[in-house]
């Protein structure tokens, strides 16, 4: 189950139907108000964010659009639908796909050549790896090539175990993330900030960045890239809202 994928825009985007967007106390937490009438899912349940911090994340992202509504850039929005209509009836399934990632997780799969970019690997992703280790107890085994190494039960558990602890909202974060990234690792660690939402981003992406300091970068490339960076930054902002005591 990617967070991240089955979402399809409509052939035709809604035009924007309201003038006003307000954030609302409401049972169980904070609503958004569309001309005073409450903000819902797909499937019609009312979003009731858990902090007031996380439901003006999703007022911003409304008051921001213009002649028509463009679902696909606001990714607030949609990750909390999917908390709210998704996640909550299948947390042990989003816990195990953020296992399966971390099984194979990018940050342990070290290139073999060049010297140039394992120094950068080693320099950039050694000092996450050890701290997901000292402060989370996961003890990922390194490797270099593309090879497949099994990762430690233990860690497995303790990666689905984190996963489990986080309500549904950040659950959802955590499940998006590690699928934006290739990492469980860069994951947790937006979620427990030892690092931004775009700088986890660009260490998921150091081989690709190193050749295209190489070879250059085409239109498409820096589009999808700066797309991605735009998500990681949201993600960054979900987790920090979501932690905000009102």
């Amino acid at each position: 189950m990617d967070l991240r994928k089955g979402f399809h825009e409509p052939a035709e985007k809604p035009r924007r139907f309201y003038k006003t967007v307000a954030v609302t106390e409401a049972e169980g937490g904070f609503g958004v108000l569309l001309d005073g009438r409450n903000l819902r899912t797909p499937k019609a349940v009312r979003m009731v964010l858990p902090t007031r911090a996380a439901a003006e994340q999703i007022a911003q992202e409304w008051a921001a659009q213009t002649d028509v509504i463009e679902m696909a850039t606001m990714h607030a929005t949609r990750l909390a639908n999917t908390a709210i209509e998704t996640v909550g009836a299948t947390r042990e399934a989003v816990a195990d796909q953020i296992v399966q990632y971390a099984g194979s997780d990018l940050l342990c799969y070290f290139a073999e050549s060049p010297r140039e970019l394992v120094s950068r690997q080693e320099t950039a992703w050694g000092p996450l790896l050890a701290r997901a280790e000292a402060e989370a107890g996961l003890v990922f085994e390194r490797c270099e090539g593309i090879q497949h190494r099994t990762q430690p039960p233990e860690t497995l558990a303790r990666v689905r175990e984190i996963a489990l602890e986080l309500d549904d909202f950040a659950l959802a974060g955590l499940a998006f993330g590690t699928a934006l990234f290739g990492s469980a690792v860069l994951a947790v660690g937006v979620l427990r900030g030892w690092t931004s939402g775009e700088a986890a981003f660009e260490l998921s992406r150091l081989d690709e960045s190193f050749q295209e300091e190489k070879w250059g970068i085409d239109a498409e490339a820096a589009e999808r890239t700066a797309r991605l960076t735009g998500e990681a930054a949201m993600l960054e902002l979900w987790f920090r809202a979501l932690a905000t005591v009102d």
